[in-house]
């Protein structure tokens, strides 16, 4: 039976565990946790949309602009783009990254460690913008709350950043779920979009916080589901064609949205005047269409009872998606999942009236085409089409959809990518100077953090040491003698711990039992011997963030620190670049890696030339 100490149930035991590839165990302790916090989050964000709401809304419902005034409703997308222009513009420009995009950037290119200022401005930007009349989501919004949520969790408790990637997903999947109450297309999107990748270690946390966002959205607002959907059928095969129709038409619609809201001739106008076209174009088209307003789920219950007329449809297909896509070309951070939901339902309920007038006897409910469009906007727009398929299947309970809801979100994803020549819209979002998609090398890697590879026997020692005291550092059997300069300009080095041994036999043998002579030092920079020239790199850091840091600076090995204030801080840790090409290499049946010469070789010529 296994022995467990104190020891073993620490944090600082925690944090090592979680530094390997294998720790499911502590991920999944952790997608609990973060699914928890998230789900509350959620909670709190849209109880912040309802309390806003109660002050000039009826029954205090967000998406109520049909019940107000026409001067009130096109009066607040003016007021709604003015403050988010005077508090947010006055910022840094990357205070103002905000939303799934920001997510992904920082996921990719910052180890999913979010900053708290853009976290903040996420709260009343949301609340804003979708209280405010603008054709905006709240999706965005809380998916960034959520993911910076959870990862805030494993910065306040100092994990390695392997860890953070996955609570990232862990925060964006129960962020999905308790907005929809639909954790598996919780799991899939966070999988498909934001992570970009499948495995195991990542699926196990991701689902228990979906899991766990979805059951503490239901204890604050049920069990009920984000859409009531009627029971309706396909019925006749004949529709096949027909639906095969809608999903060509839904993807040109989405290659459509993601060109303009990418749209660089927008982006060369002066600020105020973007925002200005937004608010106003906003407004004008809210005096007669109110439904083009704020997330518009209610417009996509109507759409799928069959509610809506054909003008409020066509309003919804063609206008919100122009205004969705100018609002978000113009700079104006907002969630655009609701309203690409809120597009693809109305363009499948009127491709589903124009079905049954083309062959009435046949045709089917114009609600079946609704869930097919949300499906296929969704999957197009994202390139996320699992994701899309699982939404559906979890917002209508009928598997029989899932027939002619595959059929239509393939049809629309290849009609976005091959026909528009467009990819993803958060892929788009950040092409420019950055690319989200990383080599299969470098995702293995970012999956381990440098405790796991590193190693941790070694000494600390000056320069010039005596023999003596060389013997007593050798006593400790080092594999590395960390070699400290008199300098901090100087790079810190590092010798074989071997060499120094080998050079003390030979010194011995060369004395042939005579006295050595009482003032002698041995210069750990002259002994002959491997040294290589040393960088530092925090015990947080992935195995990625080391490959890298030894490829732009030329080195042959890094020397980890632990601490966090200035006077704390110690070396851990050595990682050598064998090191990490030994953990993703394959190695053959004599556990041989081929190219250990080679590796020993590039090591062997870093021997510092300048000392």
């Amino acid at each position: 039976m296994a022995r467990f100490s104190r020891s073993d149930f620490t944090l600082e035991s925690f944090r090592r565990q979680l530094a390997n590839v294998d720790a499911l165990p502590q991920l999944c302790l952790l997608g609990l946790v973060s699914g928890i916090i998230t789900g509350a989050v959620m909670v709190a964000f849209r109880l912040l949309l309802e309390a806003g709401a109660a002050l000039y809304m009826t029954d205090g419902d967000p998406e109520a602009f049909e019940s107000m005034a026409p001067w009130l409703r096109a009066l607040l997308p003016m007021l709604a783009v003015t403050l988010v222009g005077v508090l947010l513009y006055r910022q840094k420009p990357a205070a103002r990254k905000l939303g799934v995009g920001h997510v992904i950037e920082r996921l990719t290119y910052h180890q999913g460690r979010f900053p708290l200022r853009n976290w903040l401005n996420q709260w009343w930007v949301g609340v804003v913008v979708v209280l405010g009349g603008l054709s905006a989501g709240r999706e965005g919004p809380a998916i960034h709350l959520g993911a910076a949520a959870a990862s805030g969790l494993g910065q306040q408790m100092r994990l390695p950043n392997n860890s953070l990637r996955v609570l990232v997903a862990c925060g964006t999947a129960a962020a999905i779920s308790a907005s929809f109450n639909t954790p598996i297309a919780g799991v899939i999107f966070a999988m498909e979009v934001v992570m970009m990748e499948y495995t195991l270690m990542s699926f196990m946390p991701v689902i228990l916080a979906s899991t766990m966002g979805a059951l503490v959205a239901q204890l604050a607002y049920g069990n009920e589901p984000a859409f009531r959907i009627p029971e309706i059928a396909l019925g006749s095969l004949i529709n096949l064609p027909w639906i095969v129709f809608t999903g060509l038409v839904i993807g040109l619609l989405a290659g459509l949205f993601i060109h303009i809201s990418r749209s660089q001739r927008i982006m060369l106008w002066p600020l105020w005047m973007r925002l200005g076209l937004v608010g106003v174009a906003t407004g004008a088209v809210a005096w007669w269409f109110p439904q083009v307003q704020g997330i518009g789920y209610d417009s996509v219950a109507a759409a799928l009872n069959n509610q809506l007329e054909i003008k409020v449809l066509l309003a919804l297909m063609i206008v919100k998606l122009l205004l969705t896509a100018l609002t978000v070309a113009g700079g104006v951070p907002i969630g655009i999942i609701g309203p690409v939901l809120v597009i693809g339902a109305a363009t499948g309920a009127l491709f589903g009236l124009l079905g049954g007038w083309l062959w009435s006897d046949k045709a089917a409910d114009p609600g079946i085409y609704a869930m097919l469009g949300m499906a296929a906007m969704m999957g197009a727009v994202l390139q996320a089409p699992l994701a899309a398929l699982m939404a559906l299947l979890e917002l209508t309970h009928t598997p029989s959809i899932m027939l002619p809801g595959m059929l239509a979100v393939v049809v629309a994803c290849l009609t976005s990518r091959q026909l528009t020549g467009c990819e993803g819209f958060f892929i788009s979002t950040v092409r420019y100077g950055l690319h989200p998609l990383q080599q299969p090398l470098m995702q293995a890697l970012s999956r381990v953090s440098v405790p796991a590879v590193m190693e941790r026997q070694l000494v600390r020692t000056e320069r010039m040491i005596p023999p003596d005291q060389a013997r007593l550092l050798l006593e400790k059997n080092p594999v590395w003698l960390v070699i400290e300069r008199s300098t901090e300009e100087k790079p810190v080095l590092a010798l074989k711990a071997a060499e120094l041994a080998r050079w003390l036999l030979e010194h011995d043998e060369a004395l042939q039992g005579k006295e050595p002579p009482t003032d002698e030092l041995i210069d750990l920079l002259e002994i002959p011997g491997q040294r290589l020239e040393l960088a530092p790199i925090g015990l947080q850091a992935t195995l990625s963030e080391a490959f890298l840091k030894l490829q732009d600076n030329a080195l042959g090995a890094l020397y980890v620190v632990h601490g966090y204030r200035p006077k704390q801080r110690r070396i851990s840790g050595i990682i050598t670049r064998g090191a990490i090409e030994r953990y993703y290499h394959y190695t053959d049946p004599r556990g041989v890696d081929p190219r250990d010469n080679e590796v020993r070789g590039n090591d062997a010529r870093k021997k510092d030339s300048s000392l």
